[in-house]
């Protein structure tokens, strides 16, 4: 009998992009309690979740990609290049999971996209125009609210 292994599902695969799909093996996850009112059950439930995903040493992306990443996302890394992402919002630890996946994939998502390059503009003339011909009459009635030459008695 003849072995296969089991085939990548959507379970075991994240799809950030069309270009870029991560396994989910890839990611790590740490545990703890989280703060916050909730009588015993926030004492003995550790409900917290911290997602790890090593952004500079991941095999399932390109060189480029990795680059825009550790560009883009440096808030989120540490010095290793450890994306670190928490979610404690829920009192479910299945829930916070979910959510900081979530979070994850929008980020990578939102990271990954070209920027547009900004086109130079100038200012038309109208509009320069008739912001000075504002000033001036700003200017003039601003001059007419002091007191008058002759005004003293």
């Amino acid at each position: 009998m003849e072995y296969t292994p089991p085939a990548y599902n959507e379970d075991h695969v994240l799809f950030v992009t069309p270009s870029l799909s991560i396994p989910r093996a890839e990611l790590s996850f740490r545990t703890s309690r989280s703060g916050g009112p909730g009588g015993q059950h926030v004492n003995k439930v550790e409900t917290r979740v911290e997602l790890l995903f090593d952004v500079a040493n991941s095999p399932s992306m390109s060189v480029a990609q990795r680059a825009r990443l550790l560009a883009s996302l440096r808030t989120w890394l540490d010095s290793e290049g450890v994306m670190h992402l928490v979610a404690d919002s829920y009192r479910s630890q299945y829930r916070n999971r979910e959510e900081v996946v979530e979070r994850f994939v929008t980020l990578l998502a939102r990271a990954l996209q070209p920027q547009k390059a900004r086109k130079a503009t100038r200012v038309p003339r109208g509009a320069r125009e008739q912001r000075l011909e504002e000033k001036k009459t700003r200017s003039h009635v601003k001059r007419l609210r002091g007191r008058g030459r002759g005004d003293e008695d």
